[in-house]
């Protein structure tokens, strides 16, 4: 005769003196630096707070969980990763993970020497934690020094190199907005985060929201619609033939300087030409000690720009509606805006 079947074990029943209530901690994971606990990153649940290795009045900060699952988060982050791949799209770089793949600058490094054409003095491959955060260093120090940010900054190699996700956003929405990335960043997006401080040796938390974008008029991608978006939107054609005469207008005057215009795309970008036009139409030497004649760096160029605009406003033109980085970014149609104020009010010079 054989045997009952054994009955399937059951799982031990707790008491209810056992039982307690998910904390706080044991939803969102713990905060810390011992055992490697990065800012950014949801640790085990099974450190108890009295693990965390914060030092006296330190804070440390995450994106509350459930924010990534926030559908304008979610967009945004796919809007950046799609506009990081199509600048790289010619290196061969692939981003998929906006934190696992920009963390330890590689990328980054990449994309900065993209949008400004300059090199940084970095090492192309690092494997080392200490390597990393070295190049990490130079890269958003340059980073800061193109978006003339200064402290306190919304990102550090900390933050960056532990993937925190909020810190990385703002880092690449300040990019996106100073290159004038041509893509549509959703408005008003923001997450929820935690910062955890250490005060008295007890543990204190608070859910702020942090904003990350915010409207397209703020980020100064949205103005009203003029002639120059009609005629790149439904007139090539004759975009064509604006840019030819405007090159004629440029050439009858930077001719007197033994000067030549043969593409608008480019031969503005640096604000030389453009400096020295203005001089030319206006009847006044411009001092070559005021802008650089060979600039090589983006600031250099900015500079320059910036310098053409304040003479524009010095000698009766409006504000151009462009910033000196759009030109400096090579963005035409800012140039033939520009460009085309100047043809309105000299057009009749000799």
């Amino acid at each position: 005769m054989s045997s009952p079947r054994p009955k399937s074990p059951r799982p031990p029943v707790s008491s209810k003196k056992d039982e307690k209530e998910e904390s706080f901690w044991d939803k969102i994971g713990t905060l810390g630096r011992k055992k490697r606990i990065k800012e950014g990153f949801a640790a085990s649940p099974e450190m108890p707070p009295e693990e965390y290795a914060l030092d006296e009045n330190e804070e440390r900060s995450m994106i509350e969980p459930r924010s990534l699952e926030d559908s304008k988060l979610k967009e945004l982050i796919f809007v950046l990763i799609e506009w990081i791949n199509d600048e790289l799209a010619n290196q061969r770089i692939i981003v998929k993970d906006i934190a696992e793949d920009l963390y330890d600058g590689q990328v980054l490094q990449k994309l900065l020497e993209k949008l400004t054409g300059e090199k940084l003095d970095v090492p192309e491959v690092t494997q080392s934690e200490e390597g990393q955060k070295q190049k990490l260093a130079v890269v958003l120090s340059t980073a800061n020094r193109v978006l003339g940010r200064y402290p306190p900054y919304k990102w550090n190699v900390e933050s960056v190199h532990s993937k925190n996700i909020v810190a990385i956003l703002h880092l690449l929405v300040g990019l996106a907005r100073q290159f004038r990335a041509p893509v549509r960043l959703p408005e008003r997006v923001a997450a929820q985060v935690v910062v955890v401080r250490k005060k008295d040796g007890q543990l204190i938390h608070r859910t702020v929201r942090e904003e990350i974008t915010s409207t397209y008029d703020d980020l100064g991608m949205r103005c009203e619609r003029d002639a120059f978006d009609s005629l790149f939107d439904d007139a090539v054609d004759k975009l064509a033939v604006v840019k030819k005469s405007l090159i004629s207008f440029v050439n009858k005057h930077l001719s007197k300087v033994h000067l030549e215009v043969t593409d608008l795309d480019t031969q503005f970008h640096d604000g030389v030409f453009l400096t020295l036009l203005l001089g030319l139409l206006d009847g006044f030497f411009v001092p070559l000690g005021s802008f650089h004649l060979t600039p090589k760096t983006h600031d250099q160029k900015v500079h320059n720009v910036s310098f053409a605009f304040d003479i524009m406003q010095d000698i009766g033109l409006p504000k151009p509606k462009a910033r000196p980085e759009d030109i400096v970014n090579l963005d035409l149609k800012s140039t033939l805006r520009v460009l085309y104020n100047l043809f309105t009010k000299y057009k009749g010079m000799n």
